[in-house]
């Protein structure tokens, strides 16, 4: 029998490093200005990615810092100056809603969504709110400033029903070292061998054991993002765990394959999954 995991929480108790004290979600709405910058953006050309990053800086000149928004139902508080992925959803309200909805039909109320990779909640509150008080949904997130806001967002909408893992998913147990990308916080990594000097050192665990400590006997549904990380942790994990664990719907961010050792969505239609759609970033898939 393993030792229980150092970190699953069930509320927000960490806060980024540049904001110990972090004002209470509605402090930082947008001011008009910002305000009628964002819906122009969300009602025109202008939320796509292309511009995003001009109309970040110019949100920022109005006021600099974070914004609170919401965002498919929920509470975010957006650092949208270096995070792509806060850029997009700030800006564009369909913003991965293709796979959100994809994830939405293949996850009943009352079910289990397991992110792995959770960034600062973009999917894992979005089905929170699906899923309802009954439901339950795993957001796997190993970057310290990352899980911070994402434990805030979670705090912000209320989602008792979000268990938040400040680790890593792995192939095994242990340590993984972690480089951020300083232009793009949700672009962090996992490296082997010689880690960059600003490297971070953070837990790792089994996809496997961290769904039995949360004690989840079923997963309806899985997104994985970790930045050519994915094969590491889905071989093994669909070697070891038992076929009730296995995803009935996954989405998986493919834009990083090259750096795979094997290529696990191969190894997923071998084992019965069918590829039944591709977005510019992610592959969808169906078990059975």
């Amino acid at each position: 029998m393993h030792a229980p995991l150092p970190q699953l929480f069930e509320d927000a108790r960490l806060v980024p490093d540049n904001d110990p004290s972090p004002a209470p979600f509605g402090a930082l709405a947008p001011n008009a200005a910002q305000a009628a910058i964002i819906s122009l953006a969300r009602r025109t050309r202008l939320k796509r990615g292309a511009f995003r990053p001009m109309l970040s800086r110019l949100v920022n000149l109005l006021r600099s810092g974070p914004v609170d928004v919401e965002y498919q139902g929920a509470a975010f508080r957006f650092y949208h100056q270096a995070s792509a992925t806060e850029r997009g959803a700030l800006f564009n309200p369909d913003y991965n809603l293709e796979e959100l909805e994809f994830l939405r039909k293949h996850t009943p109320p009352g079910g289990v969504f397991v992110d792995v990779g959770a960034n600062v909640g973009t999917y894992a509150m979005v089905l929170a709110r699906h899923v309802g008080a009954d439901g339950k949904v795993i957001a796997i997130e190993p970057h310290p400033v990352t899980f911070a806001r994402l434990s805030f967002n979670q705090a912000a909408s209320g989602f008792k029903q979000v268990n938040l893992v400040a680790a890593a998913a792995g192939p095994a147990d242990g340590e993984l070292m972690i480089e951020t990308d300083g232009d793009n916080l949700g672009a962090s990594h996992i490296v082997t061998g010689t880690a960059a000097k600003d490297a971070i050192r953070v837990p790792s665990w089994r996809l496997e054991r961290i769904l039995d400590e949360a004690r989840v006997s079923k997963v309806d549904a899985l997104k994985i993002d970790i930045e050519g990380f994915e094969d590491r942790v889905l071989t093994g994990f669909f070697k070891q765990a038992r076929d009730a664990l296995w995803p009935r719907a996954v989405v998986i961010e493919h834009l990083s394959r090259d750096e795979w050792q094997d290529d696990c969505i191969a190894d997923m239609l071998a084992r019965g999954y069918a590829e039944i759609g591709r977005t510019r970033s992610n592959t969808l898939l169906l078990r059975g």
